[in-house]
């Protein structure tokens, strides 16, 4: 940042003397306008000394996708922006047929069972229950009466959610490939750690009458911020910072505005 252009400096009007129009060595005052020295680089220093960088809704060592920092100003909207309880979007892949003691593929083996009768009409069915089950916890947490007006302009606007610490909510989850022993979820959800999602793969697993093991935690949405806004490693330059900023901005005040 502190080697990186910089505006021009202030300017201000000052009285200097100079020789008076018809010579004989006469003086007058002319307004005159003169950089500011206090802005001078040698005189201020380095206009950078520190910068706070907030982290937002953490990400596991097992776990990828959309994680979301705070720069400067940024950590107060980041603040904001938990007040606001928005839905995280992850794809969670699964693998049917064991069970660790940490839930992923990489753990201890504990256990291996058979899968061959589990089809994805039976998976489907099992998803829809846990989502009808944390539909109830959603509205339980969200203290909203179900029978008032308020509440059906916050289901319009998709704005029903809770308004505090809750346990996690899963609001939405789908298959979106089977193919075994190997199949993947969509999962829509609220308040979640990435160690949750891996249980809940486990659990589907012994629902199924046999066992699975999480293969992958990837984060593809949190709140406004989708993959598309994510900058790759490669990219961790200040230029690409600044513009991924200059682009989220928008997205950010808006859903602030409409939530809060």
């Amino acid at each position: 940042l502190n080697a990186a252009p910089e505006r021009a400096p202030r300017q201000r009007v000052r009285f200097l003397p100079a020789p008076a129009p018809g010579g004989g060595g006469a003086v007058e005052l002319l307004p005159t306008r003169v950089p500011v020295l206090a802005d001078h680089p040698l005189v201020r220093g380095p206009r950078f000394r520190k910068l706070k960088i907030g982290v937002g809704h953490r990400l596991d060592v097992k776990a990828s996708g959309v994680f979301v920092l705070g720069i400067g100003h940024g950590n107060k909207l980041l603040t904001d922006l938990y007040n606001c309880h928005l839905t995280k979007v992850y794809t969670v892949g699964g693998l049917f047929g064991k069970a660790t003691d940490d839930f992923s593929d990489t753990g201890n083996l504990v256990e291996k069972t058979t899968f061959d009768h589990i089809t994805r009409e039976k998976l489907e069915r099992i998803l829809a229950v846990i989502q009808g089950t944390n539909q109830k916890a959603l509205l339980m947490y969200s203290n909203i009466d179900m029978k008032t007006q308020e509440a059906y302009e916050l289901a319009v606007k998709g704005l029903i959610r809770p308004m505090g610490k809750s346990p996690p909510i899963i609001t939405a989850v789908r298959c979106l490939q089977f193919a075994l022993p190997e199949f993947q979820l969509e999962i829509h959800c609220l308040h979640e750690t990435q160690q949750y999602l891996r249980k809940m793969v486990h659990e589907v697993g012994l629902e199924l009458k046999s066992s699975a093991v999480c293969t992958q935690v990837r984060r593809i949405r949190d709140g406004v911020f989708t993959v598309d806004d994510a900058l790759p490693r490669t990219q961790w330059n200040l230029q690409s910072i600044q513009e991924a900023i200059r682009n989220c901005q928008l997205k950010v005040e808006t859903e602030l505005e409409k939530t809060l």
